[in-house]
Order: structure tokens, then sequence, then C-alpha cells
């Protein structure tokens, strides 16, 4: 099934916004999560404690003015008591908000760890095609912002722009009531055409953020996708190339940045205009009021503390909205992801697959990647207990497919595999990969440590099984020699080893495992011929007594195989033993003669270039 896209600006209306805030909600009130749902009741309670406390912050600041006009008489009792309470009701606002935010900060790193690990395992469970598709970078980008998305929302939009509104409405009601309707008209007026401009604006401005987002991935993934093909690109001296690709998108992103930084200056004067004018407004208007013998001081230094108190974070409005709307996006996106549906799943209460034998049936197997394109049709075969089986063919004969398969990867278009005669998609896809082990031909390993890449098939054995598995794989003494032993960081992707040292620890890790059925995809077709036959004999000792699949090119390494099958355009053509498939001269036979001319010329051209071929006297 086809993917949908996760583009993180793909989606800025108010369709995908409430779609991000649906699929969030259910992690801020938790099932069954008594504790945090207390903490976000607390946390509601200290925000209304410390709006209320704000709000009434410019009314002691107003009484203590009007204080300080009564006379000497009462300068000492009464205006230093209100300051002391417009004191202390400053620090328990603040206090109430701080509160809040450490109350709260449990619940909302809990939704972030949760959804966060919803994603990441999600993604483990969708198929192999989705991951082939795939562009690592772009994808690491929109769940880590997704992530922050998350806080963000949680920060702002929960404590600062639904109160800031809440408190908006409040002081215009005191404003009416203290005084008249017209000073609440032009404070709400005021704020409405600030908030009006803001959003406009910055709805405008989103298309160079949308850019510069867009350049950033593009950037993150070439960076990433180059560094990972750090030797590729040495080998073809591709440095300048690579940096010119990078400069392409980062070119792209400064101009975007440059228009998004300029738009945003427009924005902060308008903002400024719309806020001079209103408070102007409201003063003049105070002003007069005191000068009439209507209103005192006090009520002047109010009007203005209350308008001050409210613009201030109004002049964030711009940035949070367009964070807001941008980690919405971001969050869209990540919720996708989880959306992605997966191709490879178990039927409800799927048993575990009851390993008794390890035998290996493919029943007339047919297997397409796209419906215009046939791999397998109908291939059949059966690999009876302790015994083995090398499927050989020439490049896209789908011999590689059929391990996918096997692994269930992806599910057969047509037939059956079984394994002790149960279907593997009637049994969970994890004890069917627990009783499989690989050797790949690409064998890469994780940026840790030997240990850990040995451990890694199975976490949680013991030092003694790790050394263990790692002497059966010939890699043990190798490994003590180093100066950091088995501690020893094997580099990204394993680079730091060589092939045939890569391959050892990728034995090891299967003999861990310890599986019943051993697969080898290509275990060997890219080591040289000495490192080859070792890692061979290798092979054959942990192949007692367990069923054995070997995929392979390079038919010397297949010849002691209990039985070969040759696989040609998703077709089984021939079938035998290695001197009876020689015998019928027929696919495989041609194989075996064209691979054994090119190793015989490969040796006379390795001779001719041998410094006793070069130089005559090296022989006398």
């Amino acid at each position: 099934m086809a993917h949908r896209p996760f583009d993180s600006q793909s989606r800025l209306y108010s369709k995908g916004d409430a779609r991000a805030i649906r699929a969030l909600l259910p992690y801020l009130w938790p099932k069954g999560e008594g504790e945090l749902r207390l903490r976000v009741t607390a946390a509601m309670v200290l925000l209304v404690l410390a709006k209320l406390a704000n709000v009434y912050v410019p009314i002691l600041y107003k009484d203590a003015v009007d204080a300080l006009n009564v006379g000497a008489s009462a300068i000492v009792v009464v205006p230093v008591g209100l300051i002391f309470a417009y004191g202390l009701i400053r620090v328990l606002s603040l206090a109430f908000g701080e509160l809040r935010d450490a109350v709260f900060a449990k619940v909302s790193q809990r939704a972030i760890r949760q959804v966060a690990l919803a994603t990441f395992e999600h993604l483990h469970r969708l198929a192999l095609r989705f991951h082939l598709d795939r562009q690592t970078g772009g994808l690491s980008r929109a769940i880590e912002r997704g992530t922050k998305g998350i806080e963000f929302l949680l920060s702002f939009m929960l404590f600062n722009v639904i109160p800031t509104l809440v408190e908006v409405l409040m002081v215009c009601a005191i404003l009416w009531g203290l005084f008249d309707v017209w000073y609440a008209a032009v404070t709400f007026g005021t704020i409405l055409c600030y908030i009006v401009f803001t959003l406009a604006v910055t709805e405008w401005r989103l298309k160079y953020r949308r850019r510069m987002n867009a350049m950033d991935s593009e950037a993150n993934t070439k960076a990433i996708d180059s560094l990972l093909n750090y030797e590729t690109v040495k080998h073809f001296g591709n440095e300048a190339h690579e940096a010119r690709r990078y400069d392409d998108s980062m070119q792209r992103y400064e101009a975007a940045a440059v228009r998004s930084k300029i738009s945003l200056s427009s924005l902060n004067v308008g903002q400024s205009l719309i806020i001079s004018v209103g408070l102007t407004a409201v003063m003049l208007m105070a002003g007069n009021g005191v000068a009439e013998g209507r209103m005192t001081v006090g009520d002047f230094v109010l009007v203005n503390t209350y308008l001050i108190q409210l613009f201030l974070p109004l002049n964030f409005l711009g940035f949070v909205y367009r964070e807001i709307k941008q980690s919405l996006a971001d969050m869209e996106s990540m919720f996708q992801l989880i959306e992605v549906e997966a191709e490879v799943t178990d039927p409800p209460g799927a048993p575990a697959l009851a390993v008794t034998e390890g035998r290996v049936t493919f029943d007339d197997v047919s297997f397409a990647y796209r419906e215009d394109r046939a791999i397998l049709k109908g291939v059949s075969f059966e690999v009876p207990p302790g015994r083995s089986l090398a499927i050989v063919g020439p490049s896209g004969a789908g011999k590689s497919t059929v391990s996918r398969l096997l692994f269930r990867f992806y599910d057969v278009t047509g037939g059956t595999i079984r394994i002790d005669g149960q279907d593997i998609r009637e049994v969970s896809q994890t004890t069917l990969r627990a009783a499989i082990g690989i050797v790949p031909q690409d064998t890469v390993l994780f940026n840790d440590s030997i240990y850990y890449n040995i451990a890694y098939g199975r976490p949680g054995a013991s030092r003694e099984e790790v050394e263990h598995a790692a002497r059966l794989a010939h890699i043990h003494d190798f490994v003590i020699s180093l100066p950091d032993g088995y501690k020893t960081g094997v580099g990204e992707r394993g680079l730091k080893l060589s092939g045939g040292e890569k391959q050892r620890v990728a034995i090891a890790r299967t003999i861990l495992k310890g599986p019943r059925i051993l697969l080898f995809d290509e275990a060997t077709s890219a080591l040289d011929t000495h490192t080859e036959k070792e890692i061979q004999n290798n092979l054959r000792e942990i192949m007692q007594g367990r069923t054995t699949i070997m995929i392979a090119h390079r038919l010397s390494t297949v010849i002691d195989a209990d039985e070969i099958a040759v696989l040609e355009a998703g077709r089984i053509v021939e079938r035998g033993r290695h001197q009876e498939l020689l015998a019928a001269d027929g696919v495989y036979a041609g194989m075996w003669r064209r691979q054994q001319e090119t190793a015989e010329l490969q040796q006379r051209l390795q001779g001719a270039l041998s410094p006793a071929a070069a130089d005559p006297a090296a022989t006398e």
C-alpha cells in the first residue's frame, strides 16, 4: 500500500490543525493515569489564580497612588500596606505561573515521550517498502520537529494565548465597570485590530517560513546522505559536487530567511503603530477624565497599567501564532507517520511460531513489488530439517526476494510459505523472525562497540555467552588483541572494520541468537578469495544441525549444498546437487563455466602483473 507523504509544510489549514490537536488530546488526559490527571487539574487551578492575581495588581497600584494624594497623615499607614500588598500579589502572580509550569512539566514531557515512542515503534512496524522509499534526513527532522511542536504548543497555546485572551476580556469588563463602556470599547477595539493585523501579516509571512523549512530539510537530507556515503564521495572525488548541491539548498534557504526577516520588521512596525494609537487614545480619555474631576490620578495609572500589561504579551503574538501554526503542521506531519498503515500485520490473536524441526516450504509462491512487474512466479521448494538448499541465479532473478519473503518483510501475492507446516502469515512476526538467523552480504553494524554489535543477536545475553559466540565465529582472538578489546567502536555502519571482520561479527551475532533456521544472503560475495574461504569454514560449522538456505551468485560457495535450485526470471528452472547439475549441462553448467573462465582469467592477469612476471631477473 502506498504511504502518504509527510512533508512538514503540506498541511497548514484548519482541518489539519484540528486533527493534530485531536490526536494530542488523549495524551493530555491519559486514561488510567490518576497522577497526571491530578496534575492537569492543579495546573488549571494555578493558571486561574495567576491570572486573577495579575488582574488585581493594577487595582492595588491605583489605590496606592490615590492614597498618596490623601495627605501626609495617611502616608505612613495606608500606602505602605498597599505597596506591600502590591508587591506580594506580583510575587504570587509570578509564583502561581512558575508553580503551574512545574506541576504541568511531567504531563507535557510524558506526552512528548509517549508520542515520540509511538512514532518510533510504528516506523519499525512499517513494511520494508516504506523504508526503501524514505529519506532518512527528512524523516528524522519530521519527528524532531513534531516533538518540539508538542512542547511549544503546550507551553504557549495552553498557558499563554488562551489565558491572555481571557485576561483581555476580564480587563475590558473591569474598565467598563469602573469607568464607562468607551474605555472597554477602545481597549477591545485596539487589541482586536492588533490581533487581526498580526494574524493576517503572519499568515502572509508563513510562505517564507515554509520555504525556509523546506530548504532546511532538503539541505539536511543531502548532508546526511552525502556523509553516509563518505567513501563513495571520496572514491569519485566529488567533494566539490556535494558541496555545490548542499550550498544550492542553503542559498535558497538564505534567500527565504532574508525575506522572512524583512517581513518580520514590517510586522513589528505595524504592531507598534496600532499599540501606540490605541494607548494614546485611551490615555487622552483618562487624562481628560482627571482634568474634569471624574477620575483620580490612580485611575489614570490604572488604565495605563492595564493597557501596558495587556500589550506586553501581545507583542509576541505574531511569533506565537506563527510557531503554533508551524507546531500544528509539524505535529500533523508526525501524526501522519503514525497513520501510515502497516503493510504487513499479524492477524488478531496470532499464535507464536512453534519450531519443532525447522522444515521450510515454499508452495507455489508468487510475488510482485508492483502489479505490473512480477518477481517470483510459482516458486516451490522444500528444505528438510537440518539440510541445506542453495538458491543461485543471475542478478535480478529474485534471489534476495526469497529472503525478504521468508522474514515476512513483504507478504506473498500468491502461494504459501510454511515453517513446520505453519503458514508464516498466521503466526506472530516476532516469533517468526526469532526463529531465523541471517548473515547478509552487506553487514551494517551499529555505531557502537564490538560487544554491543555481537550482543545485539540476543540482548540480555551474559558476557560469557557473547564471548563464546565470538570464539565460534573465530573473531575473539582478534578482538582481545585490540587496545580496547570488546569496547572497541566499529564506526558508522562498521567502517572501522574490514569486510571479513564485519562478517565474523555478523556470524557471532547470529550464533548468539541461536536460530533453528539459517539464511545466508550472498554472505561472502563481497570478500576476497582468502577471506571468503575462511568465512565459509565458519559458516559450515554453524550450519551443523540447522536448516539452511544459501542465496549466492558465486557458485563455488554452494557446491557442498544438499540441493541447489537455479532461479531464472522468477522461476526455478533446475534443481539438484552440484555434480548432477553439471552433468545436465543446462543453465547451471553454463553459469559454472563462465565463472570458472572468469576466475582463470583473473588468475592469469594477476600472474602477469606480479613482480616476478614483470622482472625476469627476479626468477634467476
